[in-house]
């Protein structure tokens, strides 16, 4: 899953990559609102945490801008102010939610996972396609009760597949959501990660002309 940083406090925001990159999220950071704003707009992100203090663009405007041209991303807005007014503005302008600083990391950790399973059908941590699951808090993929080891990347691009069943993720789909912006991905990456995960037995189906998603067999 790709998640957006606008963070203008340069040690937090590395701070963040570090943590969720470890946890196995891709990660694009922007240090002003105004850069922010325009990586939100230009590329796809399945969470953004904003800051609320911003130079360029403040996290408020930075939200309501993007709710305004139709971008419904999550926003976990991150801030050091504390007041109720501050957030219940944050919110009315089209934040998800709001973490005051300083924050506990699982904390975040649990908010971010809360917010990723909103759009989807799948609830809790336990991602469910016929006889596999995936578990997004020990990174474990099973089935029938044998654990199949995976790397931090095939993790990441079997739970997208995961989170849309039924639905053919294209390539172009699965870079935007798996890789960060400035990865250096060739043109047959995603070939590649896809008959790993198929090595280890996993049903991940081609549509010839259309992209992969999880089914029985190759058509």
């Amino acid at each position: 899953m790709r998640i957006l940083i606008v963070e203008d406090e340069h040690k937090i925001a590395e701070a963040l990559r570090k943590g969720l990159t470890q946890e196995k999220y891709a990660i694009d950071l922007a240090y002003t609102g105004t850069d922010g704003y325009d990586l939100a707009t230009s590329e796809t992100y399945d969470l953004i945490l904003l800051d609320l203090m911003l130079p360029g663009m403040d996290g408020m405007e930075v939200c309501s801008r993007l709710r305004k041209e139709g971008i419904h991303t999550p926003i976990l807005m991150l801030t050091a102010k504390n007041q109720v007014q501050d957030r219940v503005k944050g919110l009315d302008t089209g934040a998800d939610d709001y973490l005051p600083k300083p924050f506990a990391f699982e904390e975040l950790l649990a908010r971010i996972r809360a917010l990723l399973r909103r759009p989807t059908s799948n609830t809790g941590v336990i991602i469910k396609s016929g006889e596999w699951s995936l578990n997004t808090t020990t990174f474990e993929v099973e089935n029938h009760g044998k654990i199949i080891s995976l790397s931090s990347k095939e993790f990441s691009l079997l739970e997208y597949i995961m989170r849309h069943p039924g639905q053919v993720l294209s390539k172009e789909q699965i870079i935007s959501h798996v890789w960060n912006y400035d990865s250096d991905i060739l043109p047959n990456t995603v070939e590649v990660y896809i008959k790993k995960l198929r090595s280890k037995s996993l049903p991940i189906q081609t549509v010839r002309g259309f992209g992969y998603k999880m089914g029985e067999k190759n058509v």
